[in-house]
Formats: C-alpha cells, sequence, structure tokens
C-alpha cells in the first residue's frame, strides 16, 4: 500500500504543484485557512479532483469548522474520510486519526499536558497499523522556534504511546519547521507539513510504501 502524506496546507492546497498518486491520501490537519465552513468546501472540491482511491483527513489546531460547526463540517466533507478519535480499515491496515495537540494560545482541538492528552492517547487501539495525528510526539520533528530560541514542543504522552504500540507508520504536521522522516525502532515517522514557517506550500508530500 503507498501513503501519499500531506499536513497544514492552510487553504494554500490549489498551489502544491504535484501530489504523487497512492492508494491512500493522508492528511494530518490544518487543512483550513480561516477555519470557516467555506474553506471546508473548497477544500472537500480539492479532495476531489485528486486521483486516490482513499482519503483520510483530521483536523488541526487552525480547523475551527470541526471544532464548532462539527456536523456541517463532516457533511461537507464528502470527498474524504474524516477521523477524530476514531479509526477506519483499508484494505487490511488499521488507521486511527486524532487531532489533539498541547494548549498553546487559543487555537483549536488543544487539551492541556498531562492527564487530558494521557487520556485521547489512550484511546488509540493496540492493534493500530497507521497513526495520524496533528501534532509530533516529543523529540521528533517537534523543533520549533519560539521567539530568539528553539524548544521541542511534541508531546511526551505521545511519545510514550508510541513506544507502546506496534504502528508501521505515524503522521503529522503541527510544526512546519520539523518537516521530514523520522525513524523510532520499527515505526517511520513523518513530519508531513506542507507549509514551510512563512507559510509557503512548497514541501512536496512524503510518500510511503507499507
Amino acid at each position: 500500500m503507498r501513503l501519499v502524506c500531506l499536513s497544514d496546507t492552510h487553504s494554500l492546497h490549489w498551489q502544491i504543484p504535484n501530489i504523487p498518486d497512492g492508494d491512500v491520501l493522508i492528511h494530518a490537519g490544518d487543512s483550513l485557512g480561516q477555519g470557516t465552513l467555506e474553506n471546508v468546501a473548497d477544500l472537500n472540491d480539492w479532495f476531489g479532483t485528486l486521483p486516490h482511491r482513499h482519503k483520510i483527513v483530521i483536523a488541526g489546531n487552525h480547523d475551527w469548522a470541526f471544532q464548532e460547526t462539527s456536523q456541517a463540517a463532516r457533511a461537507m466533507l464528502t470527498a474524504a474520510i474524516y477521523l477524530e478519535d476514531s479509526g477506519v480499515e483499508i484494505e487490511g491496515f488499521r488507521f486511527w486519526g486524532s487531532p489533539w495537540t498541547p494548549t498553546f494560545m487559543d487555537w483549536a482541538f488543544m487539551l492541556d499536558r498531562g492527564e487530558p492528552l494521557f487520556q485521547k492517547w489512550e484511546a488509540i487501539p493496540d492493534n493500530a497499523n497507521v497513526l495520524v495525528t496533528h501534532g509530533p510526539p516529543k523529540g521528533i520533528g517537534d523543533l520549533a522556534t519560539l521567539g530568539f530560541r528553539c524548544q521541542n514542543v511534541g508531546c511526551s504522552h505521545l511519545l510514550n504511546r508510541i513506544h507502546e504500540l506496534s504502528l508501521k507508520a505515524h503522521i503529522f504536521g503541527h510544526i512546519h519547521e520539523g518537516y521530514g522522516e523520522y525513524r523510532l525502532a520499527d515505526t517511520q515517522l513523518i513530519n508531513a507539513s506542507t507549509c514551510t514557517e512563512r507559510y509557503e506550500p512548497i514541501n512536496p508530500p512524503i510518500v510511503l510504501d507499507l
């Protein structure tokens, strides 16, 4: 199975020059710009132009429509499978998606570090094959520039949960500076952020063959 991974497109999806073909297109959140239902409709139109047989999308901290007008947003997204602390099985592979990130300022789908996030990661099934979260685990693709210093801003509880699972892949985004591929034991980790720090949608989608 070929996965085509992207994230953090911020409603700039039409500007992405090339989307490789594959079996499953995965979008790891922050697909919207202003977070409106109009953004969702435009995203759905774009998904409809892509040839991938299956498309999975989760929300991110900019995707307000999926938090504040969830029913309407989900109804509009007819061209993709939306996962929110839920899963889907595709051709024998079990996918699980979750939008939550550690609290930072006042954005969508954020929870305090500690027990609130711990409970979300505990809900990931033990038999999951591919995990899609918006945020990274602690220390992997999570180095962010905050003011004049860099800091690892990923979630330590998410990292601990990954160690407990036997994942083939973990796809995330959120931290644009962390774009790239990483490895943790037998798990391939991908920060698929399409936009750079300057919100330029120039990072290519990352392809992974399972």
